[in-house]
């Protein structure tokens, strides 16, 4: 409703009306208008607001009535209004939006004042034996909560009018455009601003014009980074000004980018842009990027790309992959795209796959792994009906499949792939090369006990035999113990080594004790070492066997060797945490 149309209501009110009311703020609704003779007195009692609303807009149903919360809260705020305005001098627009938006003051205060037939009356009366702190009405019409402001109250003033710096630099911003209700960011982040002296703060605001930023620009973007009319002129800011206007964005166009709800923060951003420009990306470029994905301006988002980066990097992305990317970047927030990528992530890692297939899933798919968020590793590996290895090779073979395993879709059975059959196949086979009769209990039992692929099964046999074994005693030691073939090609090597260098056995001795292949290495130099100072000290017999050693169980080991000595426990729990620590 325009204020030529509020004139028009104001006049068709009757002249007998007027003289009725003594309000001097007539309220329609949510909207008030004010009358330029605010006070007007007559003998009668006061014409109620729903009367009002009726000789002003007639029949018109769609405004709803007043709750009588709402009318006592407006009636108190036209007593505040008058006592700001007329009692202690306020301009009148100051006033007027210290009353206005200042609730939780409003509500308090009807909550202190006993209230008669007349709400107004009533505040009126309370107001001129109680002063209030008007910094409480001051801050929360700036937009600041209770809770904000209640630190900031200054601790021997009561009255606006004693803090003239702070009224003054109030109103440099008000007759700047700035929104009074957002001025509250400004002094809780920047409470010097509210301090400068007569003419200052102008300045400051001038010197940005100069750059030839428009008013508006420069009201927008204080609110959201007040640091900028902290001390000089923000270089970053100005740095980051001409970069994307040499690529060919206007300061018109900026200022459109920017958000009324979000904050900035310069230098983490110039430092992104350059991180972008070293990677060969021109100011051409850079402005493109900026112009197409605003949110990258914002300072949560800067934080969160900067992490995303270092995240690609780590797995072996070029800055020219990572600055496609952010081009191509897809509609979901940075955050939760750094997000799917961890979640990704720690499911392949929990799965086993290797490490460099990793890095290079997220080098060739990170927009696509980065745009969902897959199901919890446990729930997808119930669902899919399959081991980890087979899922590893099922996303190697086509990372695609990872879509249909997103939060909130439904989960089929991966296809049997054959493997399974092949692999049982292979270690029947095996077993039976061996010398193992088919379909006995002894292969039962070596098939039991083997867990693996078939095809690794004759990898690990011929390890044995390469490391100095004959073939028919490694034949012989997996008939008495399958399960050193459990072990990958890689540890049974480690522990022939150990045993041959470190314990100085023959291999040989593998055939009389293959079981030495399945304990820790450090289970057999503890128990060797523990054994050799015995032997010194002449507690045990010179000639023990090494499956003896190494073979019985740590009580047995203890109760009949260690407590020979009486120093035996103290040099035993010495060299478990030497040895075992390591």
């Amino acid at each position: 409703m325009n204020h030529l149309h509020k004139l028009q209501i104001l006049k068709r009110v009757s002249p007998n009306f007027v003289g009725r009311c003594r309000n001097p703020i007539w309220q329609v609704g949510s909207l008030c208008y004010i009358v330029e003779n605010p006070r007007f007195y007559g003998t009668k009692t006061t014409v109620q607001t729903e009367n009002l609303d009726r000789n002003l807009i007639g029949n018109d149903q769609s405004i709803s009535k007043i709750s009588d919360a709402a009318r006592r809260e407006a009636q108190a705020s036209t007593a505040l209004l008058e006592y700001l305005h007329s009692t202690r001098s306020f301009q009148f627009l100051d006033a007027e939006h210290m009353s206005k938006y200042s609730p939780v003051f409003v509500k308090n205060l009807l909550k202190k004042v006993n209230i008669d037939a007349d709400i107004r009356r009533s505040i009126t009366r309370y107001l001129r034996y109680h002063p209030i702190n008007e910094f409480e009405i001051f801050f929360e019409s700036m937009g600041l909560k209770p809770q904000e402001y209640s630190s900031l109250l200054p601790r021997d003033l009561m009255y606006l009018s004693d803090d003239d710096l702070l009224l003054e630099n109030y109103h440099v911003m008000c007759n700047y455009g700035i929104a009074r209700n957002k001025m509250g960011k400004i002094y809780k982040e920047a409470t010097e601003v509210f301090r400068y002296d007569y003419g200052v703060l102008a300045l400051k605001l001038k010197a940005y014009e100069k750059l030839g930023l428009s008013s508006s620009f420069i009201a927008k973007v204080v609110v959201r980074s007040p640091d900028l009319l902290i001390g000089d002129a923000n270089i970053d800011f100005i740095k980051i000004l001409e970069l994307l206007r040499k690529g060919g964005l206007e300061y018109r166009r900026i200022e459109k980018l920017l958000s009324d709800k979000s904050t900035y923060n310069w230098s983490q951003l110039l430092s992104l842009l350059n991180l972008f420009g070293k990677a060969g990306y021109n100011d051409e470029q850079l402005s493109e990027l900026i112009s197409q994905k605003p949110w990258i301006l914002r300072e949560d988002s800067v934080d969160r790309a900067l992490l995303l980066i270092g995240f690609l990097l780590k797995f072996g992305s070029t800055m020219n992959q990572i600055c496609s990317l952010f081009l191509q970047f897809p509609k979901v927030q940075v955050e939760k795209f750094a997000s799917n990528l961890r979640h990704c992530f720690l499911f392949l890692n929990e799965i086993n796959m290797e490490a460099y297939e990793i890095g290079k899933l997220f080098r060739s798919h990170p927009i696509f792994i980065g745009s969902f968020t897959l199901k919890k590793t446990n729930s997808l590996l119930s669902r899919l009906n399959a081991g980890k290895k087979r899922i590893c090779e099922v996303i190697q073979e086509n990372p695609e499949i990872m879509k249909k395993w997103v939060k909130g879709s439904k989960i089929e059975w991966l296809p049997d792939s054959g493997e399974e059959l092949r692999s049982q196949m292979l270690k029947t086979k095996f077993f039976v090369d061996l010398g193992f009769v088919e379909n006995s209990d002894e292969m039962k039992r070596a098939l039991k006990v083997f867990r693996g692929r078939g095809a690794e099964l004759q990898e690990r046999f011929d390890c044995l035999v390469i490391a100095g074994l004959d073939r028919n005693d490694v034949c012989e030691m997996i008939k008495v113990s399958p399960q050193i073939l459990n072990q990958k090609k890689e540890v049974i090597e480690m522990k022939i080594d150990f045993l041959i260098n470190d314990l100085g056995f023959p291999v040989s001795s593998l055939v009389r004790f293959p079981s030495y292949l399945s304990y820790t290495m450090q289970r057999a130099k503890l128990r060797l070492t523990m054994y050799n100072w015995l032997k010194e000290q002449g507690k045990v017999n010179p000639m023990l066997s090494f499956s003896t050693i190494v073979g019985c169980t740590d009580n047995v080991f203890l109760s009949q060797y260690v407590v020979r000595h009486p120093r035996g426990p103290e040099i035993w729990e010495d060299l478990k945490k030497e040895i075992c620590s390591a």
